[in-house]
């Protein structure tokens, strides 16, 4: 999609470390650079910065992520001189904290200002409804899924025709199965202490280290797993604590109580996800709350791999339970272990259609490429309705 001469898009996103939202702000700026526009993010910054960097983009550091309203006075300040200065003709908010100010900017200014609602925000008072409703204040909201727009309109009272359901998209290039070496491959299982005469079955649980994200709940059914005599398989949590030590020494305490140290591993923040899906058998995600899109449910889909979710949230429309993977109950640690068991318990050929029917439904629904087209398209709606 062409953009208008002289685009210059905003992107207002807390952080650049990790994480979906973080993802697709790095996956649409390289979308605008490639099309002639200028992408510029308003981050306080973090490892994926040097991403953007090499793909075009430009990193404005500010506190953006701050919720005191004295810095987010001054954010958007900052953000009114930077909007002006760089004549920026766009901006786009990816969270609640930076998109007060970011709105207060657009307005001051006369810019289109418009939100993607990338997760699914709890209000139990009318003050947060309030503070979660800046999300829905722009030209137009951008819903990260069919879950998350029901959601919203729920909420939010929101009209249909002020919402679209955009869905995340996976990089197929970088996700390429046939892309990952076996040296890549061989280096990763060896660095999370693996031998390549390790013929236990490998799953994957890829997410921060967070007590929603159910490492825990996975711990358990480890554990009923090994009480059964089950002991051809090996867990891996990769994903770093961010900052949440106490819940991470409550995991490793967990494990060590349960005798599992050599079946459930921390293996850490991973920078090389393609080649952990490929080294790995099989992904899960056994969240407690819904997860509003949940990438980490598609990405191993499209290396090829299948996947055991919770059954709730967004992952509903990402996994088809006994097609691309399967679903688990919520929270429950023995109906997990019989889904492990389940999939341990299927042939490696069997995997192999599962994984094969998943990365054809999912490069065909939740490319990067479709998901960049249709938010410039929303771009383009937006700034062809200001212009009217």
């Amino acid at each position: 999609m062409s953009l208008p001469p002289d685009f210059t898009l905003l992107q207002v996103t807390p952080e650049l470390e990790t994480g979906g939202a973080e993802q697709s702000t790095l996956d649409v700026a390289r979308a605008v650079v490639r099309a002639g526009g200028r992408a510029l993010v308003a981050s306080r910054g973090g490892r994926m910065a040097a991403r953007l960097a090499a793909d075009g983009g430009e990193l404005i550091p500010m506190p953006v992520h701050a919720k005191n309203p004295l810095v987010m006075a001054a954010n958007a300040a900052r953000l009114i001189d930077l909007i002006r200065r760089e004549r920026v003709s766009l901006v786009h908010a990816r969270s609640r904290a930076p998109a007060h100010p970011a709105l207060w900017a657009a307005r001051i200014t006369g810019r289109p200002f418009l939100a993607t609602y990338h997760g699914i925000y709890a209000a139990r008072t009318p003050l947060k409804r309030w503070y979660n409703a800046v999300m829905t204040r722009g030209a137009l909201v951008i819903a990260n899924s069919d879950y998350t727009r029901d959601h919203v309109m729920a909420e939010h009272g929101l009209d249909p025709v002020r919402i679209v359901t955009i869905p995340r998209g996976v990089d197929l290039e970088r996700f390429n199965p046939d892309h990952i070496k076996p040296d890549r491959i061989a280096a990763l299982a060896a660095s999370w202490g693996l031998g390549s005469g390790d013929t236990r079955t490998k799953i994957l649980l890829p997410g921060r280290l967070t007590r929603i994200k159910g490492q825990l709940l996975i711990v358990e059914a480890a554990r009923r797993l090994a009480a059964s005599s089950r002991h051809d398989f090996v867990i891996l949590f990769a994903g770093d604590d961010q900052g949440r030590t106490g819940y991470a020494a409550e995991v490793r305490r967990a494990i060590a109580a349960a005798g599992l140290d050599a079946s459930v591993r921390i293996v850490g923040h991973c920078d090389d996800m393609p080649a952990a899906y490929r080294l790995c058998d099989l992904a899960i995600l056994p969240t407690l709350v819904p997860e509003s899109f949940g990438r980490a449910a598609v990405e191993p889909q499209v290396m090829g791999r299948p996947v055991i979710a919770s059954a709730h949230g967004g992952v509903t429309e990402t996994v088809v339970d006994g097609e691309t993977g399967w679903l688990a109950p919520v929270g429950d640690a023995e109906a997990w272990a019989a889904a492990i068991a389940r999939a341990l318990d299927a042939s490696p050929e069997v995997r192999a259609a599962m994984g094969a029917a998943g990365r054809l439904r999912s490069t065909r629904l939740y490319s990067v490429e479709a998901m960049t087209e249709a938010t410039m398209a929303a771009y383009a709606r937006v700034i062809e309705a200001r212009a009217r």
